[in-house]
């Protein structure tokens, strides 16, 4: 009887990097000079899994989510795990803009998942779990050009490859 290998194609977010993230971003802008009297703060809900920026202007808005975004990148953290709304007003002639964390796959993003691994034509089965993505196969060549191709695939959430076994 062969060993099956497999792995989990999940997307996770680290909330301890997006806090630190989150916090540095707010030192930042409390520092720079153009953003300075703005009053900007980002703040992070865990429960929610959101960010919210409430800013003065669309300058600082913009200025605000570069920042964000950037110290995101250099935690590790992929930007395409935001997903951000429609910048709202807010009281006082504010602007406020929620940006959501994206985490676990959803059911459509799997079935693409799947579909994707499905066309390569190897001896591997792809099964749905919740929020993650079961990879199973005897080689472990197939499992690596799996992950390979997931890497290429260039799709619209960040993903992560765990439990290889």
């Amino acid at each position: 009887m062969s060993k099956t290998a497999s792995f989990d194609i999940v997307s996770e977010v680290d909330f301890q990097e997006v806090d630190n993230a989150v916090n540095q971003a707010n030192k930042e802008i409390t520092q720079r000079y153009d953003l300075k009297d703005s009053k900007t703060e980002i703040v992070l809900n865990k429960t929610d899994k959101n960010i919210t920026i409430n800013t003065q202007d669309n300058f600082s808005l913009k200025s605000s989510m570069e920042i964000l975004n950037a110290k995101f990148v250099k935690r590790g953290i992929s930007i395409k795990a935001l997903k951000a709304d429609n910048p709202e007003p807010a009281s006082g002639g504010r602007i406020r803009q929620k940006i959501n964390l994206l985490s676990g796959i959803s059911k459509e993003d799997a079935k693409i998942i799947t579909k994707l691994i499905k066309d390569m034509k190897l001896k591997v089965t792809a099964q749905i779990m919740d929020e993650k993505v079961r990879v199973q196969g005897a080689k472990i060549d197939d499992l690596q050009a799996v992950i390979q191709a997931v890497k290429d695939a260039n799709l619209s959430f960040p993903t992560q490859f765990t439990n290889y076994k």
